[in-house]
């Protein structure tokens, strides 16, 4: 069974979703920790509620995001995870972060990447009038909100909408297809070739990869 790690800055709403999938026996993995650069960030005491350690590495103590990061990974690594998700994590992260875990360091982001990437994605959607708007779950890059793309769900943006709505809609999405995209990675049913992820071949199946509200 692999190690995860969960990083968040805030609820973990995300969080919650992974940790009520290994609960049900649908996500076959240890949740080691759960850290979070907030020491007031409520998904601490989520996380402590149901059994998992949790730690808290305050990034204003430290003079530079090199530092921080520094003393994050030496805190990560002392549970050595197979996988580090970053759950509403709220810090854009060194290279030098990123390339220790990389090919291990899912993130979730809400819009179809590569389109809106960087924050307030839904308001931007609504104000591109786009039809389809959703969230996409990646591999992390040095390159802010890109990576190879696992899996994504999309949702009609509605008449009406407004950044309230559209985001209640998208995380409803993220919550299913986060514990997803961790399932095959537990599961070794995902590989990285020459930058894209592949799947295992019962897996390659387009309902996997589109979402109800759309069929």
């Amino acid at each position: 069974m692999k190690n995860i790690v969960i990083l968040i800055s805030g609820r973990g709403s995300n969080m919650e979703a992974l940790i009520a999938a290994r609960d049900a026996g649908t996500l076959p993995v240890n949740i080691a920790a759960v850290i979070s650069n907030r020491p007031a960030a409520q998904g601490l005491e989520t996380a402590a509620r149901a059994g998992i350690a949790t730690h808290y590495i305050d990034h204003k103590a430290f003079a530079g995001r090199e530092a921080f990061d520094a003393a994050l990974a030496e805190c990560i690594d002392t549970f050595a995870p197979d996988l580090l998700i970053l759950a509403g994590f709220m810090r854009i992260l060194t290279p030098d972060f990123v390339r220790h875990y990389e090919g291990r360091l899912l993130n979730i982001h809400p819009s179809l990447l590569p389109s809106f990437p960087g924050l307030h994605t839904h308001q931007r959607a609504l104000d591109e009038g786009v039809r389809i708007h959703g969230c996409t779950v990646h591999f992390v890059t040095a390159e802010l909100d890109h990576g190879p793309v696992v899996i994504q769900a999309a949702v009609p943006v509605l008449d009406g909408d407004d950044e309230s709505s559209l985001s209640a809609r998208v995380l409803r999405q993220e919550h299913q297809i986060y514990p997803q995209a961790v399932r095959w990675f537990a599961e070794d049913k995902l590989t990285l070739v020459d930058g894209k992820v592949r799947l295992a071949a019962e897996l390659r199946d387009d309902s996997l990869l589109r979402s109800p509200e759309l069929r």
